[in-house]
């Protein structure tokens, strides 16, 4: 019995892991959202349009998406801690590039740099966690590393965003930069150096991506997030038109938001440790509803916010099961791909966040705010489908890939 306990929990080196790994996502997640507080000034700084400042951002999360699937697949053949701690150090280049950017073009190929790196780190620290922690407590972990993301966005972000003000947004991505520096300190401290490595030609992870059950998984994250997105993209607007919150009071609202989307990490891991998989299919459905209750409840400013709120808490509930789901189906339909295969929800999510954005823009020049509700409601029916299809699947076949995800104890 005391060993099966000792099996299944963690040790102060895996606690510190995890520590660490966290700490990376929250720092690349502070790099990424961090301009957006600051268009105004680097629109002036720079001469540039607000427009122009605006793809700061789109290009981040165009490069992050093409460009991190790409990256990963070349550099997955190499041992994983001289790797990481190279894309680290280019991740402090980079964002050392951006502060000392005197133009336009200099800051968007600093950002597209960072951007690219930023995504094959999260995919290893992704992998790294698969392959460290117990079994019964990887979904948590990977669930803890995504927090990161939604942290940063609590804390990182306003945190630099007030020194860009204060200062000038320079002073930000040096600011940045230092986070790099204490990410790699912890990482060359922590980080095991023996991982295992899953050699594979480009061809053999390429393959992965023709595989039916994987574009399937792909997506149902990806329309996930364009529900979430499809209303979230027009917060302000439905805050001030649809709530009547004054306008003082939204940047409270959105710090209110931002913490409720930190339990939906607590909530993604409890759902991917009781056989998350066949759970999602329901998830999907509540957050339709969450989304859809919007319509009725945007007349009113309590009963609004807290539809609001409900929706931050159903974002990432869906996270940690998918990057286990992902990483599950490369170990039994291309074992060199599982690398790649972790570098696929992040990707899911940025193009997601893009279909929403677009959903919603379409829906608010042909209609109104209170339509994008239910709009966001269907894209989570759709994602519940595919979820429907996925667990369908699974036990349709001869062998488990959903036993898989769940983990053999023995």
């Amino acid at each position: 019995m005391t060993a099966v306990l000792k099996k299944s929990s963690l040790n102060t080196k895996q606690k510190i892991l995890a520590f660490t790994l966290t700490l990376l996502t929250f720092v690349m997640g502070t790099s990424e959202f961090v301009i957006v507080g600051l268009l105004t000034e680097v629109s002036s700084d720079l001469q540039i349009s607000l427009a122009a400042a605006g793809t700061l951002i789109s290009g981040f999360a165009i490069s992050y998406a093409i460009g991190t699937p790409i990256l990963t697949i070349f550099v997955s053949r190499f041992p994983k801690y001289p790797l990481m701690l190279t894309l680290i150090s280019i991740f402090i280049i980079g964002n050392m590039i951006s502060a000392l950017s005197s133009s336009y073009e200099l800051l968007i190929l600093s950002r597209v740099v960072t951007a690219v790196v930023s995504g094959v780190l999260v995919a290893l620290s992704m992998s790294v966690a698969s392959d460290i922690m117990p079994e019964n407590k990887k979904s948590s972990i990977i669930a803890l590393i995504f927090a990161g993301f939604t942290i940063s966005n609590v804390i990182g972000v306003p945190i630099g965003t007030l020194i860009g003000q204060l200062g000038n947004w320079q002073l930000t991505f040096w600011f940045t930069m230092l986070l790099g520096i204490i990410s790699l300190v912890m990482a060359i401290l922590i980080l095991p150096r023996k991982l295992k490595v899953q050699k594979g030609s480009a061809k053999e992870q390429l393959r992965f991506l023709k595989n039916p059950r994987m574009i399937l998984a792909f997506f149902i994250p990806t329309f996930s997030i364009a529900g979430t997105y499809t209303v979230y993209t027009y917060i302000t607007p439905i805050l001030e038109e649809g709530l009547a919150i004054p306008m003082a009071y939204v940047s409270a609202v959105l710090l209110a938001y931002g913490a409720f989307s930190i339990l939906s990490n607590i909530v993604a891991g409890r759902i991917a440790s009781h056989n998350g998989v066949s759970k999602l299919r329901y998830v999907f459905i509540i957050q339709a509803v969450i989304l859809g209750s919007l319509y009725f409840t945007m007349g009113n400013s309590f009963a609004g916010l807290v539809s609001i709120m409900l929706m931050a808490v159903m974002i990432y509930a869906m996270n940690a099961t998918i990057q286990l789901y992902l990483m599950n189906l490369a170990a039994v339909y291309s074992p060199a791909a599982k690398d790649f295969a972790s570098s696929l929800t992040p990707v899911a999510v940025n193009i997601g966040i893009a279909l929403g954005a677009t959903i919603g823009g379409y829906v608010i020049a042909n209609g109104s705010l209170h339509q994008l509700s239910w709009v966001g409601g269907l894209c989570a029916l759709i994602a519940s489908g595919l979820a429907f299809a996925s667990y369908r699947l699974d036990q349709k076949q001869s062998f488990s890939v959903l036993e898989a995800f769940e983990g053999s104890k023995s």
